[in-house]
């Protein structure tokens, strides 16, 4: 089974970069961000693998990351979820986003993606849930706070801030996390106005 592939950019597609190793172009399905962060044709490139065997195909999928590779397996766990969803979902949420979005139930945000809906943004909320911490960089402290909202303990002012927040068109995970920053710096007894200013304040950094 390949594992890395590393060579030169050939060319590329809408969905796909063909790497040429030694002469010999392999053809890679790629994330929209993975496809970005790939250099020009002519240039060096290195790109982590999964090999998918069929009895009639040899597909190859390549990643800029560990991270994003695991996610792409991860993610086809969920029923409801093959690896064009998969792909959709790397396209359109880096594997930092993803991570912080499943650890804080944020299935609005996962379902930006491409072909995923409601129904299968709520089972890869709860079904990787559990999953998401070894591949999440969160703060506790936020996903304490976007605990308590979803659950209706956080304090008025604290729930009104990330309401107002959200309301403006921020994601749940962007809100929860300014709101946080905010509390840390106004102190518990803030109103929900002066964190709602300072949390804009964070999330215009």
């Amino acid at each position: 089974m390949i594992g890395k592939l590393k060579g030169v950019v050939d060319s590329y597609g809408d969905d796909h970069v063909i790497l040429d190793v030694h002469g010999v172009g392999y053809l890679v399905h790629c994330s929209g961000r993975t496809l970005q962060a790939l250099p020009s044709p002519g240039e060096a490139a290195t790109l982590f693998i999964e090999t998918f065997v069929r009895e009639d195909m040899i597909r190859l999928y390549g990643f800029i990351s560990m991270a994003e590779k695991a996610w792409f397996i991860l993610l086809q766990n969920v029923q409801g979820v093959g690896s064009k969803v998969a792909l959709n979902v790397l396209s359109t949420l880096a594997p930092t986003e993803l991570a912080n979005a499943v650890a804080l139930g944020d299935r609005a945000m996962v379902s930006r993606a491409n072909g995923v809906g409601p129904k299968v943004a709520a089972r890869i909320v709860a079904e990787l849930k559990d999953k998401a911490p070894g591949f999440a960089d969160i703060d506790p402290s936020v996903a304490q706070l976007a605990g308590q909202v979803m659950e209706r303990s956080a304090p008025a002012p604290v729930s009104d801030a990330v309401s107002a927040l959200v309301n403006l068109g921020y994601a749940q995970v962007q809100a929860s996390a300014a709101v946080a920053a905010a509390l840390r710096e106004a102190g518990e007894g803030a109103d929900a106005a002066k964190l709602i200013r300072l949390g804009l304040k964070e999330l215009a950094r």
